[in-house]
């Protein structure tokens, strides 16, 4: 019997020698001071406390076995990367328009069931959320981009900046090139679209291209191969008090690039973006490629591609 029991009692001792060993070496979780929290109404505000505080925020709440090392590593590690993802503590800080998207995001991703996390919500029952919470948030979110409706002054004058683009981007002879290499692509819109889309809360419509290698990845629904390139134009919507959306003023030309062997830190993608009329590209620096990828995170299943239509299931 002392036999049998021995070789077990060792290995017992030793696994709980080291359990205590490694509570000397923690990564605790530290909360800075909260100095711009988000101003919302108080049901808005109590569904994120519930839901979300517990990452993004600094005001995070741990239990017991939330502390003990190796858990507490990883929950360490899962903090800090939600704060820079997005922080309820310093939310006020941001742009409006930045709040909104975020906020828009927010709702996509709690609609779409992949917040909280489900190990998360496993451990903390208390912070699933359910169809009331979802409807409470979304008409927050809509309430802070009410409709704009155009006069007949704004019409024509968007119309006559969609035809100019079309004039000069046709004759352009100096392509653009953001900070990380890519360059502005005219032919883009020889391309096939992909997909269209309305960002209501951001009052714009979004066309997405792809060239030959990107379409074919698109429509037999699989990742994307090196030499995919995606070009999304985003264009300022005019809204008429009679229901019709229309395209006006350019926003934006946004671009993906897969190439593995130049962008190996972003999954393979680059990244660029050309503003308005005179597409400046966006981004001092390369560094603006790992913003973008960033935010492209939570499209991870795509890979790493939003507004990608969905795909029926193949027939028999």
């Amino acid at each position: 019997m002392k036999t049998t029991y021995k070789p077990v009692l060792l290995a017992a001792t030793a696994f709980l020698a080291v359990l205590l060993a490694l509570q000397w070496v923690r990564k605790p979780v530290e909360n800075p001071p909260v100095t711009r929290p988000i101003q919302a109404p108080a049901e808005v505000t109590a569904i994120f406390r519930k839901a979300c505080y517990d990452c993004h925020s600094n005001e995070t709440k741990l239990t017991w076995y939330d502390k003990i090392a190796p858990v507490s590593w990883l929950i360490a590690a899962d903090v800090e990367a939600a704060r820079t993802r997005f922080n309820f503590s310093t939310f006020d800080s941001l742009a409006p328009a930045d709040q909104q998207g975020k906020l828009w995001e927010m709702v996509n991703m709690v609609a779409m069931g992949r917040m909280p996390l489900k190990p998360y919500a496993a451990l903390h029952p208390e912070a699933r959320l359910t169809g009331t919470d979802l409807d409470v948030l979304k008409k927050y979110v809509r309430s802070l981009s009410p409709s704009k409706y155009h006069d007949s002054t704004v019409v024509n004058q968007e119309a006559r900046e969609f035809e100019q683009l079309q004039r000069e981007t046709k004759t352009i002879h100096v392509r653009p090139v953001a900070a990380n290499g890519i360059a502005y692509l005219p032919d883009y819109r020889n391309w096939q679209v992909i997909s269209t889309t309305n960002r209501f809360d951001l009052h714009s419509i979004r066309i997405l291209y792809g060239n030959p290698a990107a379409v074919k990845a698109a429509k037999e629904n699989r990742p994307f191969p090196a030499g995919s390139i995606l070009v999304k134009a985003v264009w300022n919507s005019i809204e008429e008090a009679n229901g019709d959306i229309t395209p006006g003023s350019l926003n934006s030309i946004q671009m993906m690039v897969k190439d593995p062997e130049r962008f190996p830190d972003t999954a393979g993608w680059g990244f660029a973006k050309f503003n308005g009329l005179t597409l400046k590209p966006y981004g001092k620096t390369a560094l603006f490629n790992t913003t973008c990828y960033n935010c492209h995170q939570i499209a991870e299943k795509n890979d790493y591609v939003f507004n990608l239509p969905a795909i029926s299931p193949a027939k028999p």
